[in-house]
């Protein structure tokens, strides 16, 4: 039966495809209707995920079949809490990302603006449907058709440069399909169900050395997009980009479905029971904290400010990716609080970015020297944005990495917990050049400058038009309202909490957590928090 949560479901998956469709078929003879089509399909889809929030709160069922194949093999579709809160960040980034673009495209006179916005729609259409696939055969079709999708994207300025890096980017995502492939198929072989469970679904039903190489598969699978080096080197690539794809790459889509997709086979479809006897769960930390460490060292080397951030975003995908790993309900939580609190200040970094390089066509950290007093509002938004990836306290950022250090311990991994609260000061020590860059250094002379006039027209405040400005400055505050406001705080953590405790059962929900109240006093008892009760 056909009812409102239905259409809402249907809604939040295919509204952006539907506007790419548009965009394709509209937008030759009169660009602007690329843009009309796209707020168009990223508001409807927004509205979807709220209605679909809305009635997950309420209880409600949301699941949805399209198309059955086989017993147990179906194209379906659920919101739970794990895919609400990815879904619903795709959403909100992908409006911002839209009023930055149009913007970003004028300043930068580029090129193939249809082709742009319609898989710009498609790629975050992707991401939802991965966001809210209720098996492993829905969620490989999505996370295919996310790579199709972005392909176009990372080649769009089709430069030499730009060839190499789409060329890296579709064989390193391939090799994940396949073996995300192999994976999918293997699970259905031996269970007769790729249905994502709370828990997983695997427990006795292989030996095992089979259930380690099925592990190897699924997760090198979807760890390619989560960038968990060694498979990184095509994040870094992909830089070549415009500056809102950049932000679609490290924010809203690909890397957030990779890591979004180790989350589901490490919770969904394994299950603590299942990797309780493996080993490899143990070694997939390792490469996590390998990559935290290598990859904050690596980013200290970098010069180019997009470079610099992509090896920011490659090691705080490893932070979610561990959370998940450690098996533990804080640290699933933690995982999903990381999520949100990265894809808020990575994308306001990255619209940061691309506002320096539209208005003044900087892109060396060098050349952002006293860029504090002509782009206040830019830099004051990369400012907030940093110190919440610092884990500062009073952002979001600190909420996530508190969650993840406390998993840490919670699994017995003090060690891991010392080094994540280390890795926050290797954060500082690659962002903070960049912020007193902006505020403490002066910019030179301009050696081209004819006279003194010259100089100060050159040296008066002009920061980006305003709609550059509008989204990296509400993507700021939203940074700053998930580290502050209780009820949002509350909202998240509940999610975080029903996703935690379906995974790892009620026995092992933390009681002690110190969440706030919408009145600002602590609440110890979590049943107290609206929409929190399993």
């Amino acid at each position: 039966m056909v009812t409102s949560d239905t259409l809402w479901l249907l809604l939040s998956v295919f509204a952006p495809a539907a506007g790419a469709l548009l965009i394709a078929l509209n937008a030759a003879t009169r660009p602007i209707r690329a843009e009309f089509w796209s707020f168009v399909a990223a508001g409807l889809t927004l509205l979807g995920t709220i209605q679909l929030f809305a009635g997950f709160q309420a209880g409600r069922d949301l699941s949805l079949t399209l198309v059955t194949f086989a017993p147990g093999l179906d194209l379906s579709f659920r919101a739970d809490a794990l895919g609400l809160t990815f879904a619903l960040l795709a959403s909100v980034l992908w409006l911002f990302t839209t009023l930055f673009s149009t913007g970003y495209v004028r300043d930068n006179a580029l090129k193939h603006r249809p082709r742009y916005y319609a898989c710009f729609a498609a790629s975050v259409g992707a991401a939802v449907g991965v966001a809210l696939s209720a098996n492993l055969l829905t969620f490989l079709l999505f996370y295919e058709a996310l790579t199709l999708a972005t392909y176009p994207l990372v080649l769009h300025k089709e430069t030499p440069e730009a060839a190499r890096a789409a060329r890296r980017y579709l064989a390193f995502a391939l090799t994940g399909g396949v073996l995300l492939t192999l994976a999918t198929v293997w699970v259905y072989a031996l269970t007769g169900s790729v249905t994502f469970t709370p828990g997983g679904f695997l427990q006795g039903s292989a030996a095992p050395g089979v259930l380690g190489a099925l592990f190897l598969c699924a997760i090198i699978g979807t760890g390619i997009k989560a960038a968990v080096m060694p498979f990184h080197s095509w994040l870094p690539a992909a830089m070549v980009a415009p500056s809102p794809v950049s932000a679609l790459l490290h924010a809203v889509a690909v890397v957030k479905a990779g890591v979004f997709g180790c989350m589901r086979i490490l919770g969904f479809v394994f299950g603590p029971e299942s990797l309780a006897g493996l080993t490899w769960p143990s070694v997939l930390l390792a490469f996590c904290i390998a990559t935290i460490l290598i990859g904050s060292v690596i980013a200290l080397r970098q010069q180019n400010l997009k470079r610099r951030l992509a090896y920011s975003t490659i090691v705080h995908l490893s932070y979610i990716v561990f959370g998940a790993a450690l098996l533990t309900h804080r640290g699933f939580s933690g995982a999903m609080l990381h999520m949100v609190s990265h894809g808020l200040a990575k994308i306001t970094l990255f619209l940061c970015a691309g506002a320096i390089y539209a208005t003044y066509h900087h892109t060396e950290i060098g050349q952002l020297k006293g860029l504090g007093r002509k782009m206040p509002w830019t830099c004051a938004a990369f400012t907030i944005a940093s110190l919440s990836l610092m884990g500062v306290p009073g952002l979001a950022g600190f909420v996530s990495k508190l969650f993840l250090a406390r998993g840490a311990l919670d699994a017995g991994e003090t060690v891991y917990a010392l080094i994540l609260v280390g890795a926050s000061l290797l954060t500082a020590a690659y962002l903070l050049p960049i912020i007193r860059a902006f505020y403490f250094e002066k910019a030179p002379a301009r050696p081209d400058a004819e006279d003194s006039k010259d100089a100060e027209a050159e040296d008066a405040p002009r920061d980006a038009r305003l709609a550059l400005r509008i989204p990296l400055i509400a993507t700021a505050a939203l940074v700053i309202l998930f580290g502050t406001v209780p009820a949002i705080i509350n909202a998240q953590y509940g999610l975080a909490h029903i996703a935690s405790t379906d995974i790892f059962g009620e026995q092992a929900a933390p009681r002690d957590e110190a969440i706030f109240s919408t009145d600002g006093h602590s609440v110890p008892d979590l049943d107290a928090i609206p929409g929190v009760t399993p």
